[in-house]
């Protein structure tokens, strides 16, 4: 299992079309094959800046949710309301503490 990174940054003004694409969307993708956990954050002093945070069992898993229909047609939605490049990171979890 690894964990998968995505920050996005948005026209202020594009927050909200963000927030409501994705409270419509966030069932689906954290149901697609191989998804164990999806979250957003915000962060704390940049309010248009956000973070997804996904498990995914395998690489593949991963590739398989980027290539279906659902990621092309959520991305093309999202991705049009980006003010800055997004970044994406793939890591494996060294420790966790609860």
């Amino acid at each position: 299992m690894f964990v998968r990174i995505v920050k996005m940054s948005f026209h202020p003004e594009k927050i909200e079309e963000f927030l409501t694409l994705f409270n419509q969307k966030k069932e689906d993708i954290r149901n697609s094959d191989g998804c164990r956990l999806l979250e957003l954050y915000r962060d704390k002093t940049q309010d248009n800046v956000f973070f997804t945070y996904s498990y995914w069992e395998a690489e593949q898993d991963l590739e398989n949710y980027r290539n279906s229909e659902l990621f092309k047609s959520v991305w093309a939605q999202t991705k049009v309301l980006f003010n800055d490049k997004p970044a994406a990171w793939s890591v494996d979890k060294v420790t966790s503490l609860s």
